[in-house]
């Protein structure tokens, strides 16, 4: 650093470089966008300055009149935006402009893949805010000064956006942010007034500040005056009757920092025993790190349309947390904290009210337009799964939002709704049957579904790690039981006849000493030998005890280094099968353990799961084959 001049030369996180690079060659062909992320920025700030001033209004220095600047010279090519909101202290320039203090930021780059047009909308997912600067400029000043702060402790920020920036004290005497934008030389069509105006009312009318412009000179030469280019109202506050879809885009937009459309949205105002307004969105793509529930998220709290907080989480609960948005609240004081949220029983009802207001427009969407309902389940489904867990009131309501792969779409996309499954159930079906499984291959193939294909009955699909988990937490829906075809007795209800019930009796009967014989040779292996129901081409499978752990959640505890509690499966067997036939004729002790051994390591092969030793398994089947052989 140089004493004369205090001016230092920092460089910027890896992760910005990279962003920087990508986000200028991915959104060039969508350059105005800049303008958007640039005064959405400025009105975050102003909203943090109105806040702040609740406790200190010493803060505003004489100036609480909060507004966005918007100047040009043609002659210089610069574009300058001036805000007087919570303003940046050296140490908050350099973070917020220096880096990206955003959790699994590096593992979102990986994902770009230099194909421009989809890196674009990947970029959108992350958010640009400032740095979308860059799409236009080869050069950008920031100065700089924090509500509070003495005059000299201002600060000038800049960058050429090619991997370092500059940082130096200065003297400033206003609070607040100021933006100069040094054009490149085919970006010199935003130098100009109208341009700029146009672009406003287009991206940016719904903001709550006003956005001021000098008027156009006239050819009269009369001053140019001071003119206010935006609505200035905040949208959420208006009645939906004079709000226009694209307004409500564009807002989703400005509070979301996405660069898609909205896949639905809801405002709605309430007044009674509460009093609040709602604004919510379900966007079209999950963010990057949706599946890290730590990651921030919320909706955006005002108080008497002074704003409180980004990501107020109290508001929603976390299987919801894709949802967007803004509420309103006349009920809660200005001077409430993440704290006091937490116990405040007029928060609990917000929530209450909210929660049900997003599963309805899921409901909505679903029946309105199936495509786009299946485009929000693909993004979002896996978090809305773990929704029967956390809220036992609106179970039934979840369910009816999930989808699912089934045996008769003979797809792996999930796209099959409970409703649907129940419309095609067979005359006698009770229950609503389903197979879990590390994928959907695997569940397909598996032997538990070949006396639902010999009747012809629907199997739902579920392959999703949490699937198992989520499960547990949902027996039944439309008064119809859910039954996992791996687990317990098989209850085909009427759909199994008489005869098939005295069959089964009588083979259990006729082959006691078998099943006996079999348990001998496996008896620290399974827990039960016994007749199945379920195979008609396949000679044996596991089974789950009613009150054992599923092979999908035994991974997921292993996964997470928790202890797996001990059991051994049910081996249920074919006895119409050849082989199953072949080895009740055997006499040898020896041999029939040993072709017993094989019958339940295929059964365990079968079932997705995971022999305990491999070895001995390929070591019977190789002296089998080389008995066959001679």
């Amino acid at each position: 650093m140089t004493v004369e001049s205090q001016k230092e030369t920092l460089g910027f996180q890896t992760e910005v470089k990279q962003l920087l690079h990508l986000m200028i060659h991915s959104l060039y062909s969508n350059k105005e966008i800049f303008l958007r992320e640039l005064i959405s920025n400025a009105s975050d700030a102003a909203d943090k300055m109105r806040f702040a001033a609740v406790k200190d209004d010493g803060l505003y220095e004489g100036d609480s009149d909060l507004r966005i600047r918007l100047d040009y010279d043609k002659e210089a090519n610069t574009i300058t935006l001036t805000d007087n909101g919570i303003g940046m202290s050296r140490e908050d320039v350099v973070q917020n402009l220096g880096t990206i203090a955003r959790s699994g930021t590096a593992e979102f780059l990986k994902q770009l893949s230099g194909d421009e047009k989809k890196d674009s909308k990947l970029i959108g997912q992350f958010g640009v805010g400032f740095y979308s600067a860059f799409i236009v400029a080869d050069k950008v000043d920031v100065f700089t000064r924090r509500a509070g702060a003495p005059a000299e402790e201002g600060v000038h920020w800049q960058s050429a956006g090619d991997g370092e920036f500059t940082i130096e004290q200065v003297a400033r005497e206003k609070r607040g942010t100021e933006i100069v934008i040094h054009l490149k030389p085919d970006a010199t069509e935003f130098a100009d007034g109208f341009r700029l105006r146009n672009l406003v009312k287009k991206y940016s009318d719904h903001i709550s500040f006003p956005v001021v412009m000098k008027s156009e000179p006239t050819e009269e030469g009369e001053e140019p005056k001071d003119e206010t280019i935006n609505d200035a109202t905040a949208l959420w506050t208006l009645p939906r009757t004079e709000i226009k879809d694209e307004e409500y885009k564009e807002f989703y937009k400005h509070i979301a920092h996405d660069f898609e459309d909205p896949l639905t949205w809801s405002h709605n105002k309430v007044e009674g025993k509460l009093d609040y307004t709602s604004l919510l969105y379900i966007p079209a793509r999950a963010p990057f790190d949706m599946y890290n529930r730590d990651a921030p998220r919320g909706l955006k709290l005002y108080v008497q349309r002074v704003f409180i907080m980004d990501d107020a989480e109290q508001f929603l609960p976390l299987y919801l947390r894709f949802a967007k948005g803004v509420v309103d609240s006349n009920d809660l004081s200005l001077n409430v904290s993440r704290e006091i949220l937490q116990n405040d029983a007029t928060v609990d009802s917000i929530r209450t009210a909210l929660t049900k207001r997003v599963l309805d427009m899921l409901g909505k969407l679903s029946k309105k337009d199936a495509g786009e309902y299946q485009k929000f389940w693909d993004e979002f489904g896996t978090v809305l799964k773990e929704g029967p867990a956390e809220d036992f009131s609106n179970r039934e309501k979840i369910a009816g939002l999930l989808r699912f792969a089934s045996t008769h779409t003979g797809e792996s996309a999930q796209n099959v709704s409970l409703d649907q499954y129940i419309e095609r159930m067979k005359e006698g079906q009770s229950k609503i049957y389903y197979i879990t499984a590390d994928n959907f291959m695997a569940a397909k193939s598996s032997p538990h579904l070949e006396v639902f294909r010999k009747k012809g009955i629907e199997v739902l699909i579920l392959s999703d790690r949490i699937d198992e988990w989520m499960m547990g937490y949902l027996n039944e829906y439309s008064e119809k039981q859910f039954q996992d075809v791996a687990r317990g007795d098989l209850d085909l209800g009427d759909v199994e006849t008489e005869e098939d019930k005295k069959l089964k009796e009588e083979a259990a009967e006729e082959h006691k000493a078998l099943l006996e014989r079999i348990k001998t040779a496996l008896t620290d292996r399974v827990q039960e030998v016994r007749v199945t129901n379920r195979l008609t081409d396949s000679p044996a499978c596991l089974v789950t005890g009613d009150f054992d752990m599923g092979a999908q959640m035994k991974k997921i505890m292993e996964a997470a280094g928790q202890k797996v509690p001990d059991s051994k499966p049910i081996f249920e067997i074919n006895v119409d099968h050849p082989l199953v036939q072949r080895l009740e004729s055997e006499k040898g002790d020896e041999r029939f353990n040993e072709l017993s051994a094989v019958l339940l390591d295929q059964a365990t092969l079968a079932s997705g799961e995971q022999l305990q030793d491999p070895g001995a398994y390929v070591t019977r089947l190789n002296r089998l084959l080389l008995e066959l052989a001679n």
